[in-house]
């Protein structure tokens, strides 16, 4: 789907203005799902906007709006209530529907209800699956499973009135009347997580019911992740908001670098939002993985080799990777974050040998585990006294009570390490608070001398905001929580926090190598790089050594040769026998763990969709 199509447009920029005595566009908060024996029927159940209804049909999965008074839609088999349609993928045999099914209000965002997806489901519409081929059968049925991993995607939000992939000073600089438009028309679709299942909704005009959703961070954290804090009997909220892009969605290990365009892995614009006495302020930061052509493919190894691919058109993925990211935020510092030895030495090197060749972009290389491995924080002081003069110059967004544009941010840091995970929220959380000091001092808030370390209760808020900020982001990619936390609520590393990011580690260890490759399938599925096609081989034929599940043989091998092993050698020094057996037991274990050792790439879960670029 291109930009256009989904509606995005510059507009002029504007002052803002007293509303029209238009309404606002907003969907259909609550609806009704009807099932009937050839179709579903999904009508508005909101007082304001009764007469919204579609339906799809059961055989052939075909959209049709319709009225909902219409008396043939009477007598349904079952009525549920729903809170959202996500939208509709086709696959080999039919249609499926993607529903809401609960949901739970986390809060107000510019005076709009925010709410988090707590369960979805989908409606099949797949009778034709009677008439598939034995093998589209066992390939309806794994697309099957995928659609059942997206039913538990984390960290998903919306709004039926307010567009949420839009920051701040994007929304202020807009033409007033784009607000106006169906709520799909004013998002952004980098960040709307569903934008390709979309599709079919849009086609079929059915506006009232289309609602863009954001993945990232709006956490329940003191609701709606705002801390409310107090500073000289005056009332400071801060929001941290998190929008993941959509162009480059992966697990882990599966979603490395760029691609040709210059998409990178695991990008993410966060947004600090502070409100003080009618003022707002706004800063803005982004990460994302190297934009090079690099991938780490798992093989069972804790830490697998990182391969660089040398590739004709690099520096051209790292242009237009910046290229796109100076029209959007303007000035752009690239903080790499990297080790400077090993294979991440070696990326490092052959990202700064690129950015080189970009004399607009400002690239600061930091070794983070050589200045903060010991758990020392305060050492990122350093990193600041090198880009300090940039990042106060890019600044900061900032509006008055009546909306009037008092600042505005110019530029960006967009920062990353290896996963843009530990290091890079913990480097973002102190640019943030060195950021937050400005703005609580241009508002009035703080003096000239003061900050909000002075403050335990506020700094420690506001180290919560972000440990679970980058708890949130971790899931979403990895699937467990952020390491390093503790160097961001407490500026060092804590014993028990070092128990708790071994847990983490050994989790990553076990979702990358034997879980990722069903979730990467599942995500190239539902964001549509993946296409469905009748006529082409099916995906999930394996041959060969693929074609069975040895790991569990494997496993129940060396555990057993171990443990005949260990016998054995307690028995050696009373007889002979014994001796020779603990030898024969020994070796056998050894080469059955030399084999799974050598075909490690085999033995893990592997996305069987879609390449890696």
């Amino acid at each position: 789907m291109e930009e256009e199509k989904f509606g995005i447009d510059g507009g002029a920029a504007v002052e803002p203005s007293p509303a029209p005595a238009r309404r606002r566009s907003s969907c259909c908060r609550e609806m009704l799902l009807l099932e009937f024996p050839d179709k579903f029927v999904i009508r508005s159940a909101d007082p304001d906007s009764p007469d919204h209804a579609f339906s799809v049909g059961r055989s052939d999965g075909l959209l049709h709006s319709i009225s909902a008074e219409d008396s043939s839609f009477s007598n349904p088999s079952k009525v549920t209530t729903i809170y959202g349609v996500v939208g509709t993928i086709r696959l080999l045999a039919g249609i499926y529907v993607l529903v809401i099914t609960a949901r739970e209000e986390i809060g107000a965002y510019h005076g709009f209800s925010i709410y988090r997806v707590k369960s979805m489901t989908f409606m099949c519409c797949n009778e034709a699956l009677r008439h598939s081929t034995s093998q589209e059968k066992r390939d309806e049925a794994y697309f099957m499973t995928l659609l059942r991993t997206i039913e538990s995607t984390t960290g998903l939000y919306f709004s039926y009135e307010m567009d949420l992939t839009l920051n701040l000073q994007r929304t202020c600089k807009l033409a007033e009347e784009r607000v106006y438009k169906p709520l799909w028309k004013q998002a952004d679709p980098r960040f709307v997580w569903n934008r390709n299942l979309l599709e079919e909704l849009i086609e079929t005009k059915l506006d009232a019911f289309i609602i863009p959703m954001i993945q990232g961070n709006i956490l329940k954290l003191l609701r709606f992740q705002i801390a409310e804090f107090t500073l000289k009997n005056l009332s400071a909220r801060i929001t941290l908001l998190s929008r993941r892009c959509n162009r480059r969605l992966g697990t882990r290990m599966w979603r490395r670098g760029a691609n040709l365009e210059g998409d990178t892995a695991n990008f993410i614009e966060t947004e600090q939002l502070l409100e003080f006495e009618g003022f707002k302020s706004s800063f803005l930061q982004i990460r994302g993985s190297i934009p090079l052509l690099w991938e780490q493919i798992v093989d069972l190894s804790y830490k697998p080799q990182l391969n660089i691919t040398n590739h004709e058109d690099t520096p051209m993925v790292v242009e237009r990777h910046f290229h796109d990211l100076a029209q959007r935020y303007g000035e752009i510092m690239a903080v790499d974050l990297t080790d400077k030895h090993g294979d991440e030495g070696k990326l490092s090197s052959a990202f700064a040998a690129e950015m080189d060749k970009l004399p607009h972009v400002r690239y600061v290389s930091f070794d983070f585990h050589h200045y903060c491995g010991k758990g020392n924080f305060d050492n990122l002081q350093l990193l600041y006294d090198q880009i300090s003069e940039d990042v106060e110059k890019q600044g900061y967004f900032l509006i008055n009570s009546e909306g009037g544009i008092l600042l505005e941010q110019s530029g960006i840091v967009r920062s990353n390490c290896i996963d843009c995970l530990d290091r890079t929220n913990v480097t973002q959380s102190y640019l943030a608070r060195k950021s937050l000091n400005s703005q609580l001092q241009n508002m009035g808030a703080l003096s000239s001398s003061e900050c909000i370390s002075m403050y335990a209760n506020i700094l420690e808020t506001f180290k919560i905001l972000w440990v679970e900020h980058g708890d949130e982001v971790s899931l979403q990619y990895t699937g467990t929580h952020a390491l390093k936390g503790d160097l961001v609520r407490y500026g060092r590393q804590t014993f028990s926090g070092l128990i708790k990011d071994g847990m983490s580690a050994l989790s990553r260890y076990y979702l990358n190598n034997f879980h990722d490759g069903i979730r990467q399938d599942a995500l190239d599925l539902i964001s549509g790089r993946y296409t469905i096609n009748k006529d082409a081989p099916s995906p999930f034929q394996l041959n060969g050594f693929e074609s069975l599940s040895y790991l569990p043989v494997a496993s129940v091998l060396i555990v057993g040769g171990l443990t005949v092993t260990t016998f054995t050698l307690n028995q050696a020094g009373r007889n002979a026998h014994h001796f020779v057996s603990t030898v024969i037991w020994a070796g056998l274990t050894a080469g059955v763990m030399a084999v799974v050792k050598a075909n490690g790439k085999q033995f893990c879960s592997r996305p069987r969709l879609c390449g890696l670029m």
